[in-house]
């Protein structure tokens, strides 16, 4: 697969942008054509996942609906009518002696992605790595076989529609876990691994691999709400934050408030997570608003929950907030509710996250609200990648240099 890989990757990288979009429209097509032999599968996958035990959560990210479909095809059109990143110049100067420098993106290579559950990052990995020129290795999970293989199955339609070679996105055909060792120990015919899952996945990729790894680490995000936060905003924020979809990475795990926040909006910021059918975990000093409140373990503040769970703190301040968020973070992502524009201004300098948000949910912690079509992941480490994961990311770039016979001194 790797040496298919390296060789689909040189067609890719030259290939121009029309006959690359052209790809994923039609891959676009094949995925509403196959929507029911797609569903089929899904359903399949959810009925054995179920009988696993596997939690709401990752059922939640394992299930396909019509709209997610749709989604899906949606999600690969909007890829095509982005910029191709692959040729363009993003540095030039020249030296005195005359030698022109220019820097220009060139694609990764090949691209393994390691990941779990979500069966429509199948179509976006794919997609995204298409347009950025590379060739990917997918290697899903077992509980999304038949999903991913469905999935695949169109993609590589859509490839070999438009003149590209199918080996350019190839899925790992077997659920054996040591095919992911395989992929670690790939070097040479792989350029870069993404692992996107969960933290056990994430930290066998990193202590393992003997390639280049972007890393994608859970989300422990938080929500701070500052004494100066304007109620609604608050109470918007917060309900958003932790609700519209409990099982995605930027869904917030922990809110923050300030101790010298209003008593009102602090009980009605509890009030309204409650009555949504939100658990509560909170520091002792918030027992007495409440008695379905219950007292935070000190586990609890380092817990990605996935669940309709949340834990509450309050804070010293935005000083104690930083602290809080340093100590117990993930680096991913992490918002501020406040209209004090100095306490805003420190929290968004010191947070050291990839993502970090002033009045607004966690939850737009996703490539296509950046307006990225799509992502791989939310990248969490300090090289070459932070925060949605989209086409630029999935390039370098090499220096190129022209000149007019010019030798360096001696």
């Amino acid at each position: 697969m790797g040496e298919a890989a390296r060789a689909a990757a040189r067609a890719l990288a030259h290939a121009p942008t029309v006959q690359k979009a052209d790809a994923l429209r039609r891959a676009a097509a094949a995925l509403r054509e196959e929507a029911d032999a797609i569903l089929a599968a899904n359903l399949a996958d959810m009925g054995r996942a179920g009988a696993a035990g596997l939690g709401a959560a990752m059922l939640d990210r394992l299930r396909l609906d019509p709209g997610r479909v749709a989604a899906m095809a949606a999600g690969l059109e909007t890829v095509a009518a982005l910029p191709d990143p692959v040729g363009r110049e993003i540095a030039a100067w020249t030296r005195p002696n005359g030698l022109r420098f220019a820097q220009v993106r060139v694609p990764l290579g090949v691209i393994g992605i390691i990941y779990e559950s979500r069966p429509n990052v199948t179509a976006d990995a794919a997609a995204l790595c298409v347009m950025a020129g590379s060739a990917a290795i997918l290697r899903g999970g077992s509980e999304a076989t038949a999903s991913n293989r469905a999935i695949h199955a169109a993609f590589a339609h859509g490839l070999a529609a438009a003149g590209l070679p199918e080996a350019a996105v190839q899925l790992v055909p077997t659920a054996d876990r040591a095919a992911v060792g395989a992929m670690l120990a790939a070097r040479g015919l792989i350029d870069v691994i993404v692992p996107r899952g969960g933290k056990a996945l994430v930290a066998r990729v990193e202590a393992d691999a003997r390639v280049p790894v972007l890393a994608h680490l859970e989300g422990l995000c938080h929500v701070y709400v500052d004494r100066s936060a304007d109620p609604a905003k608050a109470r918007a924020i917060a309900l958003n934050a932790k609700l519209r979809r409990t099982g995605v990475c930027g869904a917030a795990e922990t809110l923050l408030i300030d101790a010298a926040t209003p008593p009102a909006l602090t009980a009605a910021l509890l009030a309204d997570l409650l009555a949504a059918g939100c658990e509560l975990r909170v520091t002792p000093d918030l027992l007495g608003l409440d008695p379905r409140l219950r007292t935070a373990a000190a586990a609890d503040w380092s817990t990605e929950y996935l669940d309709a769970i949340l834990s509450v703190a309050t804070v010293d301040g935005v000083a104690g907030a930083i602290a809080h968020v340093e100590r117990h973070g993930s680096h991913h992502t992490d918002a501020i509710v406040a209209e004090d524009s100095a306490a805003a201004a420190r929290f968004l300098a010191e947070v050291d996250s990839a993502i970090v948000l002033h009045n607004a949910s966690t939850q737009f912690a996703d490539g296509g609200e950046f307006g990225f079509g799509a992502e791989i992941g939310i990248a969490t480490g300090r090289l070459h990648a932070r925060g949605p994961v989209g086409l630029d990311a999935l390039t370098t770039y090499k220096t190129v240099v022209r000149g007019d016979g010019q030798v360096r001194p001696g």
